[in-house]
C-alpha cells in the first residue's frame, strides 16, 4: 500500500544533493529518502536497546553479577 507525503525542502543544497544522488544512483528521490527514514528508525531503535542493555549491565554490576563462566566455575560445575 503506497502512501503520499510532500516533503519540503527549506535547504536548497540538501535537495539539489538528493536530485544528483538520485541521477547519479539511477534511483527515485523518494526511494533514498524512505531509505534514509528507515536507517533513522533503525539506529533509533538501536540507540534504545543500547540504552536499555547500559542500564541492566549497570544493575548487574551494582548486584554483584559475575560472568557466567568464572560463576560455574565457582560453583564446580564446569
Amino acid at each position: 500500500m503506497s502512501k503520499r507525503m510532500t516533503i519540503v525542502f527549506d535547504d536548497d543544497q540538501l535537495y539539489t544533493a538528493l536530485k544528483v544522488e538520485a541521477v547519479r544512483t539511477g534511483r527515485h528521490a523518494k526511494d533514498i529518502v524512505a531509505e534514509a527514514v528507515r536507517e533513522w528508525i533503525e539506529s533509533a531503535e538501536d540507540a534504545e536497546l543500547t540504552a536499555a542493555l547500559d542500564e541492566a549491565r549497570a544493575e548487574w554490576q551494582r548486584e554483584g553479577g559475575a560472568e557466567a563462566g568464572a560463576f560455574f566455575r565457582s560453583i564446580g560445575a564446569g
